[in-house]
């Protein structure tokens, strides 16, 4: 893996942190939750920012919401309480299937 398909890995993560930050911080009422939210956005855009030198922007950032969409999807399913169904397994299947898709077919 290229450094910089690590460091679009490592965004996806970030995002995922602040995502649920927002989540979990009630509003920012929670001074903790948001120290922790507004540090992994930054994080999260410096990271890709860095990635975007080296991969096509479309590609990027396609993934990196992917990365987002599905890990911010799965926690709510394990720790959350959101629904657990066939139709919004298969969508986070989807999503995932594209990001591989994108990875395996990118030039960088």
């Amino acid at each position: 893996m290229s450094r910089a398909w690590l460091l679009l890995c490592i965004a996806g993560v970030f995002e995922v942190v602040w995502a649920v930050g927002l989540k979990t911080s009630q509003g920012f009422t929670r001074p903790a939750v948001t120290a922790v939210t507004a540090v992994a956005y930054i994080l999260s855009f410096v990271l890709l920012a860095m990635a975007m030198r080296s991969l096509p922007a479309g590609t990027a950032y396609a993934v990196w919401t992917g990365i987002g969409v599905v890990g911010v999807a799965a926690i709510g399913l394990m720790f959350l309480g959101e629904p657990r169904d066939f139709w919004r397994l298969a969508s986070m299947a989807l999503i995932l299937a594209g990001i591989v898709g994108l990875r395996l077919t990118a030039r960088a």
